[in-house]
């Protein structure tokens, strides 16, 4: 443990854009395959209410997923920087307050549908030890505050629109 404390707040900062590119390369490589082998056992899984919104979900491939991910990181990039190099975390938390409870987005589907999800192993093995130790490190050394982190959540929600209208670019630019 103590090696990780000889990590800088800056290398730990600039970490999240490894961890954000590993994991969302996970999920890139195997959603448009998991989609195609477990389409129709996933939706019978569902409540009827959810099925419709699934299935429009289901319809999309890995490059169309990528447009997203890759408007994400044109996104962080700039807030990554400004927290690394100028020390104001604000929105870099939020977007890892937001990365934080998606790992138990993903968590939460695979225990629902008791099988493998794109992107949950990177979620439990990287983005998870990942988020607890940042948090952990920036709150320790006093660059934020408990309050800070909580009042993080809801603003880093505001990003899930951006996330949406990816999708949607996603499926106009890639047929």
């Amino acid at each position: 443990m103590e090696m990780l404390n000889d990590i800088s707040i800056q290398t730990l900062v600039w970490l999240f854009i490894v961890v954000f590119v590993l994991h969302d390369l996970e999920e890139i490589i195997w959603v448009e395959s998991w989609i195609k082998k477990n389409k129709n056992k996933v939706i019978h899984k569902v409540p009827p209410g959810f099925r419709k919104q699934l299935n429009n979900m289901f319809n999309i491939t890995s490059g169309q997923f990528a447009v997203a991910v890759l408007l994400e990181f044109i996104i962080f990039i700039p807030f990554t920087f400004i927290a690394a190099e100028q020390g104001k975390f604000f929105i870099f938390l939020s977007f890892n307050s937001l990365f934080f409870l998606h790992v138990f987005t993903h968590l939460g589907q695979s225990l629902y549908l008791k099988m493998y999800t794109p992107g949950v192993v990177s979620a439990v093995i990287l983005v998870l030890p990942y988020t607890l130790y940042m948090y952990s490190r920036i709150i320790s050394e006093g660059l934020v505050t408990w309050g800070e982190v909580l009042f993080s959540i809801p603003v880093g929600l505001l990003l899930v629109p951006i996330v949406l209208f990816g999708h949607e670019l996603g499926r106009k630019i890639v047929k």
